[in-house]
Formats: C-alpha cells, structure tokens, sequence
C-alpha cells in the first residue's frame, strides 16, 4: 500500500523527536517511522520497580544550554543539579592521591597539546607523552568520551567538542530516556517496528520502501546512526554516496553499560564514584548508588566495552570483578546482576556515538548537507560541536526540520503543490 506524505521522519531518537516537536510547532503533521518497539533510540530508560535506569544517555551535558534541560522544566520533570563525583576516587581506593594527582596532570597535559601543538596527523595518540605511564589511563577516558582509543580520535573533532561544552552535568530523576520518549508530541503519527529498507528518488517525491509498505514522501529527514547509514541495512541510490562516505568517517564507539543491584547492608555511600583499575585502559567506571538508589552504575567504553560482546555474563563478571579488586572478595555478596547493554550488537543502532577518524572532522557538516532539497540529514553525528550528545541530536533535528520545511515552502510557492 503507497501513502503520500509531505514530511517523513525515519527514526523516533532523540534527533527524529526534536525534529517532530518543531515541525508540529510549525503547522506540519509529520509522519515517524521507528524500527523498534519503543521510541527513544540510544535515551533508553529500564525500570525496575521504583529505580529508573538509563541504559543510554543520562546525563544533561552543558545543561545550562542543553534543549532537554529546558523541555524538563516545562513539562515538570524533575532535574537533579548535583555535581558529578567523577574525578574523585572514593577513598583513594586503588587508586592515590599522588597518582590521582599524576594521572590528571597528564590528561591535562595531553589536552592542552591538542589545541597548542596539534600534530600533523589529526590522530590523538600522536599527542602522548613516549612511554608516560599515564597513557593508558587517557586512553581509558577517551573510551568513555569518544568510545574509542586516542588512535581513532580526531584531534580537530575532539577538541571542538571540548571548547563547546560547559561543566554542568546535570540529571533527570525519572530518567533521560523517560523525558525523551514522553516529548513526542501527542499528535505525532508514530509507526512503531517499521524498517526503512530502501530510498529511491523519484521526480519530485522520494521513495521509500518499507517492511509495511511504501511511501511517498516530498521531504525526507534521516535521522539514522552513522553505522546503519553507511551500511546495507537501507538500500540507497548512487546519488547518496558521499553521504554514506561521510556516515563511514563517523562511526559509532564502543559504550555500553552495567547495572548490578546493591542488596543487604553493604559498604557503599551514595553518590560515589571508582575507576576499576586507573593504569588500564581496559576498566570500567563505577558509579555508586546513584541518587541514592541501590545500584551500580559501570560504565565501559572503547576497549572495556568489548567485554559485552561475550554476553551478559561476562559484563557482570567483568565488573563484579574490578569492584572485588578495590573493595575486598566479600564484596561481591551484596552484588546481584541486575541488567546491561549491548548497542553495538543491535542491528538499528550498532554502536554509542559517533567519532570522527582522524582527518575527518568536516565529515560532520558533509553529512549534515541537504540533497536537493528532499532528503535532510540529522542525528548526533551531523552536530560539528555537540556530537556524542542526546541535546546535539536533538538541536539537528530542530535544524533539519527548519530546513525541510523551508524547502516545501519554496516548492510550493513554485508550483502551487
């Protein structure tokens, strides 16, 4: 069955639900199409019974500016302003205060060279210190960062992201994931487990076949991951190849999370924080009893992550093990599995967020570029400065939507259709 649309949204993310709420608050009724069972893409919230958490993004970055934050207010979402206690090693264990000390001053160090004497390369590896023993422990950051290690790392790319963001790191109480799938506007017509799986470009309309039929679609927003854009899971024209080229510069890290349920009366304070093994860059980063509920947070990214690829399990025991390692054998009794993730195994997303390769910074505002006025691109990864975050994708939807509707617009003051 063929339908005809003006403005079709494909992918109910972050980025497609920003690029409804402005199309509807321009007058237009777009229609969204969604792969899985549930909006949100990578702002996912997993509840267990009273707990909310948030299985992709969850913090508010640069929340002063951040559109979510604002959203939050308006609609009454509660937002938790404390600061984060990253950066501080809950009683030094494991982990010294003379190393902690060493150990920033090195990460400092590094990134004052990729703004004052970027190398040559573009890669960020090339900025470390020959044989500093701190090497490892930058790379681990840049694995929660970025999802990949300082050699994938675009020093131009990383760097725009740092100059732009502030260090207010808020969260929502009920989850990122909740405030995010509950913005769609009510209105909006939402199809649920729809796959795009091809993009054709006819004379005046585009073409898209989907698992449940095809659409017509005068103005088209992708908003799809790098990884499924660049890939063969949506059949394309030749025409959007330098796109894809683009989406291919800008693959999605590794980032992936652990929960484990906190039971009896264990030995942990609320709101603190661990690094699993600060000299190396295969560890995780724990957080503790967050907002006072009973969990851990772990959080793996790059090399650490690739632990989930053995399953479940294997998270659970990868964790369970660095917190054995700096609070005691025992501690494990009060440890349950509770839940994890695996982006990089779902076939929608394939990974956490985007990162430009060295040399490919402008890859952003080439995937960001509008094709004939038909087809417009949005998602984190089309952000040159907010990539990585779920208020950068949605302000690429706002521009997208901006743009799409501009473009009918004018086509109908042209043609009257």
């Amino acid at each position: 069955m063929t339908q005809d649309v003006d403005f079709l949204i494909i992918g109910a993310g972050a980025a497609g639900i920003g690029a409804a709420r402005q199309l509807r608050s321009l007058g237009a009724s777009p229609l969204v199409l969604e792969a899985a069972d549930h909006i949100g893409g990578r702002a996912e919230t997993f509840y267990h019974g009273a707990l909310a958490l948030d299985l992709g993004c969850g913090w508010l970055h640069s929340a002063e500016r951040n559109a979510w934050t604002k959203i939050a207010t308006e609609t009454g979402f509660a937002v938790d302003r404390r600061t984060p206690a990253w950066g501080r090693q809950y009683r030094s264990l494991g982990f010294s205060p003379s190393e902690q000390a060493a150990a920033s001053a090195a990460m400092e160090r590094w990134a004052e060279r990729l703004v004052e004497a970027p190398p040559a390369s573009d890669r960020a590896s090339d900025a470390l210190e020959p044989d500093n023993p701190w090497n490892d422990f930058i790379a681990a950051r840049t694995g929660y960062i970025s999802g990949v290690g300082p050699e994938r790392i675009s020093v131009a790319d990383y760097v725009a992201y740092d100059e732009a963001s502030s260090d207010e790191n808020w969260r929502v109480e009920a989850g990122y994931g909740t405030l995010v799938a509950a913005s769609l506007p009510p209105a909006a017509d939402l199809r649920l487990g729809v796959s795009v799986r091809r993009i054709d470009l006819g004379a005046d309309r585009a073409m898209v076949e989907t698992d449940a039929g095809t659409l017509r679609a005068r103005c088209v927003i992708s908003t799809v991951s790098t990884n499924v854009l660049a890939g063969d899971a949506i059949a394309m024209p030749a025409a959007l190849d330098p796109w894809r080229d683009a989406a291919a510069r800008l693959p999605l890290g590794r980032n992936e999370k652990v929960f484990l349920e906190i039971v009896g009366d264990a030995p942990f304070e609320d709101e603190t924080h661990v690094v699993g093994a600060p000299h190396s860059r295969r560890t995780g980063s724990y957080y503790i009893r967050p907002l006072g509920a009973p969990v851990i947070e772990a959080f793996l990214g790059g090399d650490s992550a690739e632990v989930l690829d053995g399953g479940p399990e294997a998270g659970f025991d990868f964790a369970v093990g660095e917190l054995r390692g700096l609070f005691g054998s025992d501690i494990a009794r009060w440890l349950r599995p509770l839940t994890s993730t695996h982006w990089s195994g779902l076939v929608t997303i394939g990974g956490g967020y985007s990162c430009a390769l060295p040399g490919h910074a402008d890859a952003r505002a080439r995937l960001a570029r509008p094709f004939e006025d038909r087809l417009f691109f949005a998602g984190e990864a089309t952000s040159r400065t907010d990539f990585s975050t779920a208020h950068g994708a949605h302000d690429s939807g706002v521009r997208a939507a901006d743009e799409a509707f501009a473009a009918r617009k004018g086509l109908q003051r042209l043609t009257g259709a």
